[in-house]
């Protein structure tokens, strides 16, 4: 299995990020992130986040701290310490989710996959996984 590299966007590609990777839904999408964000981390209180393109041709937005964060999702009894970056990646996959329902456009379907491959490689893939079941 090839190993998914993880590549920071510069500061000058930042405003073009998310229209190239989501199109004119970006506005949605990053909405969406913040809110989940926020719900599976009660104490996220906003702050600067680092956007990364994939070499599997996904993406991720990541919550730029250094101090792990308690996640919970009640509804499949979750509740773990995470990374920002972790939680994060659980954050945008349940936002790809919901934009995948809300428009059936196969390059978000591809996007959210490329992003899951990516979360199962991650250090922390297994409470990835568990936290988006």
């Amino acid at each position: 299995m090839e190993t998914i590299e993880k590549n920071l966007v510069p500061e000058s590609k930042r405003s073009g990020f998310l229209p190239r990777h989501v199109g004119k839904a970006f506005f949605f999408f990053e909405n969406a992130v913040y809110d989940w964000m926020g719900q599976l981390c009660p104490e996220y209180q906003g702050g600067y986040w680092q956007f990364y393109e994939l070499s599997s041709g996904g993406f991720f937005m990541a919550f730029d701290s250094e101090q792990p964060l308690k996640v919970t999702f009640p509804q499949n009894y979750f509740e773990e310490m995470m990374t920002p970056e972790a939680a994060s990646i659980a954050a945008n996959l349940f936002a790809l989710n919901s934009l995948c329902w809300k428009t059936e456009s196969q390059q978000l379907i591809d996007a959210y996959y490329a992003l899951r491959d990516f979360a199962a490689s991650h250090q922390e893939g297994a409470k990835i996984l568990r936290v988006i079941d």
